[in-house]
């Protein structure tokens, strides 16, 4: 697999995976009974991006792993 074939499926895998890790924990300023004015009262009271960041780069790794190995093995044809 080229490089730059690798690259982008992991830039897709880690693009998905980040909104489905982005809900997790989110606590909104109504719930928290603390809405600065000015602001939605939905706005998340701390979003903890860069564990979310994280925990993406994590997850979007292991399931690229999955792939490549998928990929290199022949279990997955990518056209080549």
């Amino acid at each position: 697999m080229p490089v730059s074939l690798g690259l982008a499926i992991y830039f897709i895998i880690w693009w998905i995976t980040l909104f489905a890790v982005l809900p997790i924990g989110v606590r909104t300023q109504q719930e928290e009974g603390e809405v600065v004015p000015g602001t939605a009262e939905s706005a998340p009271t701390e979003p903890r991006l860069a564990f979310k960041a994280g925990l993406t780069t994590a997850i979007a790794t292991a399931i690229f792993v999955a792939v490549y190995l998928a990929i290199t093995r022949g279990l997955i044809d990518i056209g080549r």
